[in-house]
Protein backbone atom coordinates (compact mmCIF):
# COMPACT_ATOMS: atom_id res chain seq x y z
CA UNK A 1 0.00 0.00 0.00
CA UNK A 2 2.96 2.33 0.55
CA UNK A 3 5.49 1.03 -1.97
CA UNK A 4 8.89 -0.26 -0.87
CA UNK A 5 10.66 2.07 1.57
CA UNK A 6 13.89 0.01 1.24
CA UNK A 7 15.87 0.25 4.51
CA UNK A 8 12.88 1.43 6.53
CA UNK A 9 10.59 -1.43 5.49
CA UNK A 10 11.38 -3.68 8.47
CA UNK A 11 10.75 -0.89 10.97
CA UNK A 12 7.47 0.05 9.26
CA UNK A 13 6.33 -3.59 9.28
CA UNK A 14 7.09 -3.95 12.99
CA UNK A 15 5.24 -0.69 13.76
CA UNK A 16 2.23 -1.81 11.69
CA UNK A 17 2.25 -5.22 13.41
CA UNK A 18 2.42 -3.69 16.89
CA UNK A 19 -0.42 -1.30 16.02
CA UNK A 20 -2.50 -4.19 14.66
CA UNK A 21 -2.16 -5.97 18.03
CA UNK A 22 -2.83 -2.81 20.03
CA UNK A 23 -5.96 -1.79 18.09
CA UNK A 24 -7.16 -5.29 17.14
CA UNK A 25 -7.28 -4.57 13.42
CA UNK A 26 -6.02 -6.83 10.64
CA UNK A 27 -4.94 -4.66 7.69
CA UNK A 28 -6.33 -5.62 4.28
CA UNK A 29 -4.65 -6.97 1.17
CA UNK A 30 -5.43 -4.21 -1.32
CA UNK A 31 -6.49 -4.76 -4.95
CA UNK A 32 -7.51 -8.37 -4.29
CA UNK A 33 -10.32 -8.75 -6.81
CA UNK A 34 -10.11 -12.20 -8.38
CA UNK A 35 -9.79 -15.12 -5.91
CA UNK A 36 -8.07 -18.24 -7.17
CA UNK A 37 -10.47 -21.17 -6.63
CA UNK A 38 -7.48 -23.54 -6.28
CA UNK A 39 -6.01 -21.50 -3.40
CA UNK A 40 -8.61 -21.52 -0.65
CA UNK A 41 -6.96 -19.34 2.00
CA UNK A 42 -8.57 -16.85 4.35
CA UNK A 43 -7.59 -13.51 2.86
CA UNK A 44 -8.54 -10.07 4.16
CA UNK A 45 -9.46 -8.44 0.85
CA UNK A 46 -9.72 -4.65 0.50
CA UNK A 47 -11.19 -3.88 3.96
CA UNK A 48 -9.67 -4.40 7.39
CA UNK A 49 -11.08 -6.81 9.97
CA UNK A 50 -11.60 -6.09 13.65
CA UNK A 51 -10.28 -9.03 15.69
CA UNK A 52 -8.73 -9.57 19.11
CA UNK A 53 -5.10 -10.31 18.22
CA UNK A 54 -2.69 -11.95 20.65
CA UNK A 55 0.24 -12.43 18.28
CA UNK A 56 1.36 -11.37 14.80
CA UNK A 57 3.95 -12.84 12.42
CA UNK A 58 5.99 -10.19 10.59
CA UNK A 59 7.97 -11.29 7.51
CA UNK A 60 10.71 -9.16 5.97
CA UNK A 61 12.18 -10.23 2.63
CA UNK A 62 14.79 -7.89 1.21
CA UNK A 63 16.69 -7.48 -2.01
CA UNK A 64 19.69 -9.78 -2.08
CA UNK A 65 18.04 -12.63 -0.15
CA UNK A 66 18.22 -11.33 3.40
CA UNK A 67 15.10 -12.58 5.15
CA UNK A 68 13.82 -12.39 8.71
CA UNK A 69 10.68 -13.30 10.58
CA UNK A 70 9.64 -11.84 13.92
CA UNK A 71 6.68 -12.86 16.05
CA UNK A 72 5.14 -10.17 18.24
CA UNK A 73 2.90 -11.12 21.13
CA UNK A 74 0.53 -9.01 23.18
CA UNK A 75 1.96 -8.16 26.58
CA UNK A 76 -0.15 -9.83 29.25
CA UNK A 77 0.22 -8.89 32.90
Amino acid sequence: MIGHPLGASGAIKIAASALAIKHGIIPPAINYEHPDPDCDLHYVPNESLKRDLNCVVCNSFSFGGKNSILILRKYLN
